[in-house]
């Protein structure tokens, strides 16, 4: 059946790949002139020789693999630079920090590219997703160099005051910390890497989608995961970010029903900052799109002087001041139970244990995985089982040596900062 005009899949691809190898096989034997091939492979496949030559170009260019061309899935986009690349990038600006050295877009490609030479990304691109991940080129009176931004590490500080706060001196804890995240599990989750034949290619029995998706809620403590929290159910869509497809319904039945009864009392329940996580009470607060008369109400009822002269955006500016912290409504639910709420703070998913436990129950089910979604559910008790109280214990130890080293560290890029300046 001929391609023309079709959307390449890897597997149209591979066919060309293996057809033009063969005809070069005949090619060399008869001493037939250097285009029969090209030739031969398109009039048998009824393509264009030119896309015989890009298919073969882009075979050769990636090492004598066929790259998936399928179109992007709608939902947002994946990032160019892996996101689980961020704590290496962090770890290498703020090594570099702390002994004072200059830092650049091109000293951390290089970094990178030591690790594995397919990081080699743009200048563009890395300047972009360092952006998005709260990095700033700061200029300082001595030296320029990349580190974190202020709101970044004031966020962390704050964050590891608070868990100081909960150690005891011997390392111990106060009150009882709970650790909840959410992830999700595609049904056709497996490992990449696996032996096959040349001939064959590497996705002959493999499925061409991801299959159905399960979203899954859960929480750990030092004692492992808590007692019949676990929460799975299916997602309405196969792609996209699956924070899109939780929302504050769902996470606040299962965050009265199935957490709060079973964690220990008085805990301190840490979590990220998901928008579902940040769900606010309604308040009075003035936006700018408020009227004027009332944003002089809302003066008065304050007592906060104004001028009659004075313009909309002047009056909203008088109010900002004044605006309340936001009212989380699960910091409430929280509160009423005897607990509180800590969130992570961004762009570190380090200082999240059971981020951690995810990667052991996704490897298990890669590992156990074929493709049909019996097995796949049948899988996810033994998944979860991977993940005990000793590795509980271990991950929450580790997460707590990142935050010690975090704290000791931020103190003294500060104070090198500090020289720098004077």
């Amino acid at each position: 059946m001929p391609f023309q005009g079709k959307e390449f899949t890897q597997g149209m691809k591979q066919l060309v790949v293996n057809l033009k190898q063969f005809n070069d096989i005949e090619k060399r034997q008869k001493k037939l002139k250097s285009d029969w091939t090209i030739e031969q492979t398109a009039k048998g496949l009824g393509i264009g020789q030119a896309t015989v030559r890009r298919i073969m170009a882009e075979y050769n260019k990636n090492k004598q693999n066929v790259q998936d061309s399928s179109p992007k899935t709608r939902g947002k986009p994946e990032y160019a630079i892996p996101r689980n690349l961020r704590r290496i990038v962090r770890q290498y600006i703020r090594s570099q920090n702390l002994k004072g050295q200059h830092v650049s877009l091109d000293l951390v490609s290089e970094c990178l590219v030591d690790i594995n030479p397919d990081y080699n990304f743009s200048t563009t691109t890395l300047w972009r997703t360092l952006s998005r991940w709260g990095f700033t080129y700061g200029t300082g009176k001595r030296r320029s160099a990349l580190k974190e931004r202020d709101y970044v590490i004031r966020a962390r500080r704050q964050y590891l005051r608070q868990k100081r706060l909960n150690r005891k001196s011997d390392g111990s804890i106060v009150r009882p910390e709970v650790y909840l995240d959410e992830t999700f599990i595609n049904r056709n989750h497996s490992n990449q890497f696996t032996w096959y034949f040349d001939e064959d290619g590497p996705d002959v029995n493999k499925p061409a989608g991801k299959g159905q998706r399960l979203i899954i809620v859960n929480a750990i403590t030092l004692d492992g995961w808590v007692n019949n929290a676990q929460l799975v159910f299916e997602a309405k869509r196969k792609t996209g970010d699956y924070h899109g497809q939780m929302d504050w319904g769902n996470f606040s039945r299962w965050f009265t029903e199935q957490l709060l009864p079973n964690i220990p009392k008085h805990s301190i329940i840490i979590m990220d900052n998901a928008s579902y996580h940040n769900t606010t009470e309604e308040n009075t607060f003035p936006k700018s799109s408020t009227r004027k008369e009332h944003l002089r109400e809302w003066l008065d009822d304050k007592g906060i002087p104004w001028g009659s002269d004075l313009l909309k955006s002047e009056l909203y500016a008088l109010c900002k001041p004044f605006e309340p912290k936001p009212d989380y409504k699960i910091d409430k639910i929280a509160k009423a139970a005897g607990h509180s709420i800590l969130r992570t703070p961004q762009y570190h998913p380090e200082l999240q244990p059971i981020e951690s436990c995810w990667g052991i129950v996704k490897n298990y089910m890669a590992k156990h995985c074929d493709f049909t979604l019996e097995t796949f559910r049948n899988n996810l008790p033994f998944a979860f089982n991977q993940v005990t109280s000793k590795t509980c214990k271990k991950l929450i130890a580790k997460t707590t040596t990142e935050e010690n080293k975090y704290w000791e560290e931020d103190g003294k890029i500060d104070e090198n900062q500090e020289v720098d300046v004077n």
